[in-house]
């Protein structure tokens, strides 16, 4: 299985369908962060189409067979989604302000040179060899693009890609997009444009159309000046990441909803959440499956989404609406004391970042831009990204909601854990990476094991 090949069929690029005069989007502080991070990488995992599901119309190479018709919707719909998300189809930009401390700005060029667009074939993999292992094969790393891509190649290549790779008995849809242009709140709000695009096959109006146009604080130039004179400046040369194994796993409604009462009785609160009651159940299990000495600290680096908290900024904004929030503890801290106090210290770390705090820290970072380090997450750390508020199994491009979500290798670090929501209302799931002897160990940890649920 581990050895299974993926053939790239094809490779074009995808314009939105109707042009456009081209125009420059300034970025915020959100977005120049990710500057030199990965392109996150998410997918979704369907079964074959039935033939009536397949539709008809000629395909790629206009024979009309249904594999073909399938992967000719897919194109055809994501030109019409890129009208509404014109922005994934344009360019980073730098500037050279020819100035005294030399300056550069970034922004992006929205010129319809278009996203990527791959068609590409497993033959020798199937639906199950994806859902049933605990491990995720290393594969599955495969039905993404641009693997390594950080966001820096967003000013020589596209800031967005999809890949359609056909299975055995199903589809895989993989894409992965610059940072610096969206999140996670707003690629899968794409997502499900896509998909409602292709299931309808109108592409005039979506049901949740997004706001391209960029928020700053009053008090932030536009565009915001960076002290370098070039890119190269500010890109951090590339490391050997150490080597890690990933693991799947599902927590049902009922588990869940046992993890948050126990969580709040033990802190004699209601306040902690179902997800931060989950998250503080990881931080503890995987501090303890890697055995860390009682004194070290440990901090748990999680993504805080700001549309809730910043009046100004919409539900649909399209750019990034994200920080890094962090909770600390000694290793003594978290095993000694019950999963009610690693919940609640992230719920503090949540609770802490108000309108107030959250402007405040923009303009911190416009005075002295951190550009090239986001976090350094060292062995004793934790990093949970995405969120389950995000609608993944909603994505029905005409044959039926996904099976499963699964990301790419991209940001694939010991301590990386991604979090979705389960196939059933109110489930969750977890995405984690560790060393494979820290893996191993959190397999065999009773407390997080009974929380996990059997069913993939």
């Amino acid at each position: 299985m581990e050895m299974a090949e993926v053939q790239i069929l094809s490779r074009r690029t995808v314009r939105p369908s109707k042009s456009r005069p081209t125009t420059t989007i300034h970025l915020t502080p959100w977005d120049l962060q990710f500057l030199t991070i990965d392109y996150p990488q998410k997918g979704i995992l369907f079964h074959k189409p039935s033939s009536s599901q397949q539709g008809e119309g000629e395909g790629e190479e206009g024979d009309g067979d249904g594999a073909n018709s399938i992967v000719s919707r897919l194109f055809s719909s994501l030109s019409l989604a890129l009208d509404h998300f014109f922005p994934l189809a344009g360019r980073l930009a730098v500037t050279d302000h020819n100035t005294s401390p030399p300056s550069i700005s970034i922004s992006l060029s929205c010129n319809d040179l278009g996203a990527e667009f791959i068609h590409a074939s497993a033959p020798d993999v199937t639906v199950a060899d994806i859902l049933t292992p605990l491990y995720v094969p290393r594969v599955v790393w495969s039905f993404f693009p641009f693997n390594g891509f950080r966001g820096t190649e967003g000013f020589s290549h596209p800031v967005f890609a999809a890949q359609v790779t056909e299975l055995a008995d199903g589809v895989f849809i993989g894409c992965s997009f610059n940072h610096v242009v969206a999140d996670g709140t707003m690629f899968w709000n794409f997502f499900n444009s896509w998909s409602e695009i292709c299931r309808t096959g109108c592409g005039d109006e979506i049901s949740n159309p997004p706001e391209t146009k960029r928020w700053f604080l009053d008090s932030c130039p536009v565009p915001i000046p960076l002290p370098f004179r070039r890119i190269e400046d500010f890109v951090p040369e590339a490391r050997q990441r150490p080597a890690v194994m990933e693991c799947a796993f599902h927590f049902s409604k009922e588990s869940i909803r046992m993890l948050k009462a126990k969580a709040n009785a033990e802190m004699g609160t209601t306040a902690i959440s179902s997800l931060q009651s989950l998250l503080g159940l990881l931080w503890r299990s995987v501090t303890r499956a890697r055995r860390l000495e009682s004194h070290e600290e440990t901090i748990y680096w999680f993504a805080v989404g700001c549309r809730s908290r910043l009046k100004e900024v919409q539900q649909h904004y399209m750019g990034n609406a994200v920080t890094l929030g962090e909770a600390k503890a000694t290793a003594g801290e978290l095993l000694d004391r019950g999963n009610g106090y690693s919940s609640w210290l992230i719920n503090q770390a949540v609770a802490s970042y108000s309108e107030e705090a959250l402007k405040n820290r923009l303009e911190s970072w416009v005075k002295y831009p951190p550009i090239g380090v986001l976090v350094k997450i060292k062995a004793t750390d934790l990093l949970t990204g995405s969120s389950p508020r995000f609608n993944v199994y909603g994505n029905d491009f005409g044959w039926g909601k996904p099976v499963a979500v699964r990301s790419g290798g991209s940001l694939k670090v010991d301590g990386k854990a991604t979090i979705y929501e389960g196939p059933e209302l109110g489930s969750m799931a977890l995405e984690v990476c560790l060393s494979a002897k820290s893996l191993s160990a959190l397999l065999e940890d009773v407390e997080f094991m009974e929380a996990v649920s059997t069913k993939s």
